[in-house]
């Protein structure tokens, strides 16, 4: 399940397309930051067991995201540093140490199929990414920017890059801050407890669409159908066993279940990096605190884009000696 996905593909869920994209954004712009990409430029979001990698030809890379053990010729590489690779370097990942997903950025960006102004890989069309599907392989994925020689190598296989992206502030956790839902409502007052006082279970009925909860059933003042309507990345619908799901990158655009709550956008990469058998709380917000933390979010990620670029720079252009 290694496939291209970039920041989405919206403004088409009208036409009943559904926006896909990497389902860590945070994490992908953490990567494409650190090679000095554009932050919603194409990378490969990797699942374990995660593909290997043969590089072709020089590059910068960077990983972010699900910690899984990565080498290089089998030498540890760490994840949120920017890595020069050479020709014939193999990259490899070995164990998962935390989180569900990884990603890798190249710089210069991906190669890929474009539809609908995004490279994300739309699984059900067939269409984006590589050829519409996940990797296999032999697959060989191009960069559209080739780093034709990196000369601070020298005699080096590889190099790791002396500095680091600092995301401290927000490490995952399993705490998720939502918002309440249209229907919120139409949960009893007993069933609104639970959801802020108990534990939700990630079942194995899970993946890019949604995740499906284990919990104590919830309960509805009233269950009279509903007329379907728009939902989002983050969206948690009611089911009619009481059960809830929430909805991930490849969500549908319109469902027909009550929307009880709303995952912030800024705990997003919280909630796209757990996976089957992890426990999570929800806790109730307000919209000034969640665009708050947005908010936060995106001015810490550009700070880190400006940064990384004044020191790939002075590294890439400085005089060897």
């Amino acid at each position: 399940m290694d496939t291209i996905q970039d920041g989405g593909r919206y403004g088409h869920q009208h036409l009943g397309i559904n926006p896909n994209g990497a389902m860590d954004r945070y994490a992908m712009q953490v990567a494409n930051a650190l090679v000095g990409n554009e932050l919603n430029e194409a990378v490969i979001e990797l699942h374990f067991p995660a593909s290997v990698f043969m590089f072709s030809q020089p590059a910068l890379i960077a990983l972010s995201g699900a910690d899984f053990s990565a080498s290089i010729n089998g030498e540890p590489v760490p994840n949120l540093h920017c890595i020069a690779v050479n020709k014939n370097d193999a990259l490899q990942f070995h164990r998962p140490l935390h989180g569900a997903r990884a990603y890798l950025a190249v710089r210069g960006g991906l190669e890929a199929i474009d539809w609908l102004q995004s490279k994300s890989t739309n699984l059900k069309a067939g269409v984006g990414g590589y050829k519409g599907r996940s990797l296999e392989k032999g697959d060989e994925i191009r960069i559209k920017r080739k780093e034709e020689t990196l000369p601070f190598l020298k005699e080096e296989e590889f190099k790791v890059l002396p500095w680091s992206a600092d995301i401290k502030f927000c490490e995952n956790t399993k705490e998720l801050l939502v918002l309440p839902g249209s229907e919120w409502d139409r949960l009893t007052g007993e069933a609104k407890d639970l959801f802020i006082s108990t534990p939700f279970i990630v079942t194995k009925q899970s993946d890019r669409m949604g995740y499906r909860l284990l919990n104590n059933p919830l309960q509805a003042v009233t269950n009279e159908e509903m007329i379907s309507s728009a939902v989002c990345f983050g969206t948690i619908q009611l089911l009619p066993d009481g059960k809830l799901i929430v909805l991930m990158a490849d969500h549908q655009t319109a469902g027909g279940y009550p929307k009880v709550a709303t995952v912030i956008t800024a705990h997003h990469s919280r909630l796209a990096q757990l996976k089957a058998g992890d426990g999570i709380w929800f806790r109730l917000a307000d919209h000034a605190t969640a665009e708050e933390m947005l908010g936060r979010q995106q001015q810490h990620l550009q700070q880190l884009q400006n940064a990384c670029i004044l020191k790939l720079q002075n590294y890439l252009y400085a005089p060897i000696h």
